[in-house]
């Protein structure tokens, strides 16, 4: 893939698309575009930390797992976003693994060389660590609800959050998530088992909760799952 249509990709990303040409142009001579097939892993759990990654299609999970092969989901990416969050200035390993949930296009860029852009470039240094605050934000968020919060409060509140991140609006006023997560991948989000959710779900329906559509696994009324947590 030439330069310019690495270009074209990357002003597609809110990250960039303030940046001036020089900048930009920076940015392109080091980014790599890349393919990956369904199933396939990016990078390994412990490998040295070697490239930032920019989701330009597909989707991908980063997940961690303990020596008994058992998941956490951290989290499933979609176009637009980039990973890891861990390892700028600093040396290490990734965190996580992460495996291509379907057919994905990327752009790649060595940590290193993107580091040395970022000391020159303070606009895109706090673009970049605003995008990291808010994911460290997101995981306190997170952390605080298995902490305090039962089971069916944390997929309730799994459900408002990837529709948030991965939802539409509907013009009726639903929030339709046309991913198509399957009840284990939510589960391994909370730290739960997939029985647990396969209860809970059913309980959300039984309650009006999650409605039926057409084209959309799940559907619902925000303001009515956000009630539920203030227990009206």
């Amino acid at each position: 893939m030439n330069t310019d249509t690495i270009k074209e990709l990357l002003i597609r990303f809110p990250l960039f698309k303030r940046l001036d040409d020089e900048a930009l142009n920076q940015i392109v001579d080091i980014s790599i575009h890349r393919e990956w097939g369904k199933g396939s892993h990016l990078f390994m759990q412990g490998e040295p930390i070697e490239n930032v990654y920019f989701i330009y299609s597909g989707r991908i999970k980063i997940y961690k797992a303990d020596s008994r092969g058992r998941e956490q989901i951290v989290a499933i990416l979609k176009e637009g976003e980039m990973f890891p969050h861990v390892g700028f200035f600093r040396k290490g390993g990734y965190p996580a693994f992460s495996q291509v949930l379907e057919q994905a296009e990327l752009v790649v860029i060595p940590i290193r060389d993107f580091e040395n852009i970022l000391r020159s470039n303070p606009e895109l240094c706090i673009q970049v660590f605003n995008v990291l605050g808010e994911k460290i934000v997101d995981l306190q968020d997170r952390l605080q609800a298995q902490i305090l919060n039962n089971t069916y409060e944390q997929v309730i509140k799994l459900l408002i959050r990837l529709g948030e991140t991965n939802g539409c609006k509907q013009d009726d006023g639903t929030t339709v998530i046309k991913s198509d997560y399957t009840n284990q991948q939510l589960a391994n989000m909370i730290g739960t088992t997939r029985e647990t959710v396969n209860r809970t779900l059913t309980k959300l329906k039984k309650e009006g909760l999650l409605l039926n559509h057409s084209e959309a696994r799940f559907c619902f009324v925000y303001e009515e799952m956000e009630g539920k947590l203030d227990g009206e």
